[in-house]
């Protein structure tokens, strides 16, 4: 176990990898990596440890074996990051120290110790504003404090901390959490720009499509593929085409053994009948029929060794070959019961105004969802967005005005915070089902992938995705059946495989929707029919001028 630092051309490696959490679990064994200069795209399930091998990398952990190696300094974002809110924002931009003794050197008082915190950085404050001017946070000073600033803009300004740095080895894990778009096209633009080492876990389909390979982390072992995320699509489609055509050519194979090996036993089988039939008749000497039986015992022994060895390696070759194809599981429901008519009135907002801060976002006229339509809310990071879908649920009463739900209704919020932890996610469904036995709620949680004793674990022991997915099969499955969904961000923290599964449900799914999020491409891909912007009021838009805000940052 060890961990070195070079000085040569810039790149991270992991030799022989293992790394098992203080309880035993083992979370990598062998684990083999590297990646250089450029753009690399962590990719993987939830809970495969993709976090964990950032943390590995960044020196934030110890591996319990094997060699790192980092050539050049490390900057690392976290995915959950939380910084003191009194803390000023040069601090967290770790410029603090040198500011001040400039600051000092300028009123006077130029000791050495002043000139040694500076060194040779004289330019700190300018490159501070630039940096902070590039990503959109220009307007906050070095003086604020992170109180003063949003949750998404501190994700920002630890990113600014990490480019003032300029460190060799930049390590992102879902750094895109949390941002609007603007927000997002500003860190877009920081990753395409970056010249060094860059290794970023994301589920952002936008992220990454901007760097030049995809690493998957996939059942302890990391996979290299060339190229962006389409193209890693495009590979990873070849292959399980590949993996599929030969577990039908195993399966053929198999089957053809069996054939073999049954004719064989049948051929031995008659020519034991016709031993026997000899031997009765006594048609040769004893002897002579003694040693032929024998030869024959031999060689009927032979044969079926042979046949059940082609037919044992058969099986085998079928086993390797079922391993290599991916059980990329998908919730596959029927929802009657959410099915909401064409023209049907969904939900109606009269002159609504939210109880949200000085500048309340308002609706200045009535406005109508009808039908099974599927409506993006989309604004900037603090417009409002949550405080509507907690409004429209009835968590919160308007500053004015009137929202009127015409229909059984069903909200999703980001903290995922519907289940009680120490019920089973059977018990979890139940409390929403009143009247359905046992028994159909497990069929049912049998198509949201909770089979068998899956649905019997406590909801405070599931991985994210698992939350989002109990707790999406406990709305679904709600009596009566939701015909509004509200889902606020419904995709972050979500792996692209769960983000798949979502959208199969949402497919299934006969309601009404609407959903907060600055995840454009899973957007587009539920068929959103209407786009709202918040910004001050609830005003339509389009998917065009929506990208068009993300592109112009």
């Amino acid at each position: 176990m060890s961990r070195s630092f070079g000085s040569s051309a810039h790149f991270a490696t992991c030799s022989a990898l293992g790394f098992d959490w203080p309880d035993g679990t083992r979370v990598f064994d062998s684990l083999q990596l590297s990646v250089g200069p450029g753009r690399t795209g962590l990719v993987g399930l939830n809970g495969c440890g993709k976090s964990t091998l950032l943390k590995l990398l960044a020196g934030e952990l110890a591996p319990t074996e094997g060699h790192i190696t980092i050539a050049g300094s490390v900057g690392h974002l976290p995915q959950n990051l939380t910084l003191d809110t009194a803390l000023r924002v040069d601090a967290a931009l770790g410029i603090d120290r040198t500011r001040a003794a400039l600051h000092a050197i300028e009123a006077g008082e130029a000791t050495e110790e002043h000139f040694a915190l500076v060194g040779d950085d004289w330019d700190v404050e300018e490159r501070a504003r630039a940096t902070l001017d590039e990503l959109g946070l220009g307007r906050i000073g070095l003086d604020r404090t992170v109180g003063d600033i949003s949750g998404g803009e501190s994700v920002l300004l630890r990113l600014a901390a990490l480019l003032l740095r300029r460190p060799d080895v930049l390590l992102l894990d879902e750094p895109t959490n949390n941002l609007d778009l603007r927000a997002r096209q500003r860190l877009y633009d920081a990753v395409e720009a970056w010249p060094g080492v860059l290794v970023v876990v994301s589920h952002d389909r936008e992220l990454l499509e901007r760097v030049d390979r995809i690493a998957e982390l996939h059942e302890g072992e990391v996979h290299l593929y060339g190229g962006n995320f389409s193209a890693y699509e495009r590979a990873l489609a070849a292959e399980q085409e590949a993996a599929e055509r030969m577990v039908r050519v195993a399966e053929a194979d198999v089957q053809r053994q069996r054939r073999e090996l049954s004719d064989a036993q049948g051929k031995l089988a008659r020519r034991r009948r016709y031993g026997q039939k000899m031997w009765d008749q006594k048609r040769e000497p004893k002897i002579v029929m003694g040693g032929r039986k024998r030869q024959a015992e031999v060689s009927a022994g032979k044969h079926r060794t042979l046949h059940a060895g082609r037919l044992a390696e058969a099986r085998d070759r079928l086993d390797q070959a079922v391993e290599a194809v991916r059980d990329d599981d998908e919730i596959r429901v029927e929802l009657p019961a959410t099915l909401v008519p064409s023209g049907r009135g969904v939900l109606t907002l009269r002159e609504l105004s939210l109880a949200h801060g000085p500048e309340a976002p308002a609706v200045p006229k009535a406005w109508e969802l009808r039908g099974p339509e599927r409506v993006a809310l989309v604004g900037r990071n603090g417009a409002g967005k949550t405080t509507l879908l907690r409004t429209l649920a009835g968590q919160l009463a308007p500053a004015a005005g009137e929202a009127e739900v015409h229909v059984p209704l069903r909200y999703l919020p980001q903290r995922l915070d519907l289940l009680d932890g120490d019920l089973s996610v059977v018990e979890n469904v139940a409390a929403l089902t009143p009247g359905v036995t046992n028994n159909q709620i497990r069929a049912r949680l049998a198509h949201f992938l909770f089979r068998g004793s899956r649905a019997d674990q406590p909801a405070g022991t599931l991985s994210g995705g698992e939350r989002f997915r109990a707790s999406l099969a406990a709305l679904l499955l709600a009596n009566p059946a939701p015909q509004l969904l509200l889902l606020d961000e419904p995709t972050n923290n979500l792996d692209l495989a769960s983000v798949r599964q979502l959208t199969a449900a949402l497919d299934s799914y006969e309601g009404a929707l609407m959903v907060a999020s600055h995840d454009v491409p899973f957007l587009e891909s539920i068929g959103i029919t209407k786009w709202l912007l918040l910004d001050g009021e609830l005003r339509p838009t389009s998917r065009e001028e929506v990208r068009e805000m993300l592109w112009e940052g």
